[in-house]
């Protein structure tokens, strides 16, 4: 018998996890990398061009590293699903004892007990596909993954490099003078950090405080240490 949920009940899941976390690797390695690049060669040229040259080059260069990477990393999720898949229909064909009693282990850490699993084992057992989906979620834990995902997985982290890196560089646009950028850049940096940790809490449901907090620490000691380091060997 069906079951229909109350009237006026609706549950609010956030669905977009995929892309906020795309979003966040691109973003966080945007804002930092480069930011902590352009502090650096502050601290051992006084003009902006090499800045600018070098920011420029490591933006193009890192917003491709990190697009390729999440595109190979999403193709091995769908290569590694498909794989473990083909295996659950292999030992459903031939090993299906073994199976059903995976099954009922399965329903067990849910409180199910062993008669009570009986029907579900005798259902699954007359349609394989649907043993295999269950085999997939419940005892491998493994959602199916959609192989269209991989490209936009890839321009969702490669543009979100940019957008971050483009952020710590843009003063070294309109400025000559590498100390004046660099002040503009870490006050624009340091408070789009604090946007992005905020914002990057919210909607991962951890404290926004605590996000935006350790999302400025870790972008503020990496530019901190390249830029002390800059200076050591530039006085060397």
């Amino acid at each position: 018998m069906s079951r229909t949920l109350p009237r006026g009940h609706r549950e609010q899941h956030f669905t977009g996890s995929e892309a906020v976390r795309d979003v966040v690797i691109g973003m966080s390695d945007g804002l930092t990398v480069p930011f902590a690049l352009a502090a650096g060669i502050s601290g051992a040229v006084a003009a902006t061009g090499l800045v600018v040259t070098a920011g420029m080059a490591e933006i193009a260069a890192g917003s491709i590293a990190m697009g390729l990477g999440g595109y190979l990393a999403a193709r091995s999720d769908v290569e590694h699903y498909q794989s473990e898949r083909r295996r659950e229909h292999d030992e459903v064909r031939s090993k299906a004892p073994a199976e059903e009693a995976e099954v009922v282990q399965a329903l067990a850490a849910y409180g199910v007990s062993e008669t009570e699993a009986a029907p579900v084992v005798a259902a699954l057992r007359r349609d394989p596909d649907k043993w295999v989906d269950f085999m997939m979620r419940f005892e491998l834990g493994l959602e199916e993954p959609d192989p269209k995902t991989a490209l936009a997985s890839a321009l969702r982290i490669g543009g979100s490099y940019v957008v971050g890196g483009l952020i710590p560089l843009a003063p070294y646009f309109f400025y000559r003078k590498a100390s004046s950028a660099l002040l503009l850049s870490v006050v624009g940096t340091l408070l789009a950090l604090t946007i992005f940790g905020y914002v990057k809490g919210r909607f991962t449901g951890v404290s926004a405080l605590r996000s935006a907090f350790q999302t400025v620490a870790i972008g503020g000691l990496a530019a901190t240490v390249a830029f002390f380091l800059a200076r050591l060997f530039s006085h060397a």
